[in-house]
């Protein structure tokens, strides 16, 4: 497969990288200071606290000709510079990233047909130009990454693209339901996120119960607006469970090491910028995102 990763953050040199180690013909895109990083020393991975290893993926600074597939790891408020960049590239888009403006947005811009949804699985910290992820969020992650059509057919490219990623290594898995799915983790995503950013790390946010419960206010708040139940159905549970229960289950889930070396700990005005364009997206109506 040729292969465009676009975004080297984090999830998209995790999955160059791993792509690249498979055997497709990968580029990463990348610009400035990140750019002359990984042209002078490739990807460079490391398991948490272990020493670094350098993947060297092939990386450009622009679009050129077409693609078998065109992967979009970037935040949702830089969609938009994205999608002029690639108005004119040839190949499929999979934009693996939160988002809950729905398809008809991209689709607008690049082409109905181009587009598919996902979200990465992957996770990390980036420490200089070293990607430190834990092994469990890698390789052998046991939550699948869901990709999907925008208008949830099962069609063979999404059954390739699939079965390609598992190949690589990921679990991936089709999910029909994928813009449903993608506004029901913003639901979650944008209360936790604003709430950890607002006290200061994840740890900080457990420390705070009454924090806490604001956030988990908030969450249902957003899941009863949402146009369609909660995808995947578990999060139905964050409306129906016992409060105090679910504030003790969150608060021993922002002291583990999931929540500690995860992109929670990112508090940069990149991350409170994403989070605002989400929120935004989550309160317009229907048919105007």
């Amino acid at each position: 497969m040729k292969l465009l990763v676009y975004g080297a953050g984090v999830c998209g040199s995790l999955f160059a990288a791993r792509m690249h180690e498979a055997g497709h013909d990968v580029s990463l895109l990348a610009r400035g200071e990140r750019l002359t990083a990984l042209r002078s020393q490739g990807v460079r991975l490391a398991e948490e606290d272990g020493p670094a290893k350098r993947v060297p993926v092939p990386v450009t600074e622009h679009p050129d000709g077409g693609y078998d597939l065109i992967t979009v790891f970037v935040r949702a408020h830089q969609v938009d510079a994205v999608l002029a960049s690639l108005a004119g590239v040839q190949g499929d888009v999979l934009f693996l990233l939160n988002w809950a403006a729905g398809p008809e947005t991209l689709g607008a811009v690049i082409g109905h047909e181009r587009v598919l949804l996902g979200f990465p699985t992957t996770g990390g910290t980036m420490d200089g130009d070293v990607v430190r992820y834990r092994k469990s969020n890698f390789i052998t992650r046991r939550v699948a990454m869901p990709i999907g059509e925008a208008d949830g057919r099962t069609t063979p490219r999404l059954a390739r693209i699939v079965e390609t990623f598992r190949t690589a290594g990921f679990n991936a898995k089709a999910e029909p339901r994928m813009d449903a799915w993608l506004r029901t983790h913003a639901a979650f995503e944008v209360p936790l996120g604003q709430a950890v950013h607002a006290a200061g790390g994840p740890v900080a946010l457990a420390d705070a119960p009454d924090a806490v419960r604001g956030m988990l206010h908030l969450m249902r708040q957003n899941l009863a607006a949402l146009e369609t139940p909660p995808v995947p159905r578990a999060f139905a549970a964050l409306r129906a469970l016992p409060q105090g229960l679910l504030v003790a289950v969150l608060r021993r889930f922002l002291k583990s090491p999931t929540a500690v070396h995860s992109g929670l700990n990112d508090l940069s005005p990149a991350t409170a910028a994403e989070l605002e364009r989400l929120a935004g997206q989550l309160r317009a109506p229907a048919g105007t995102r």
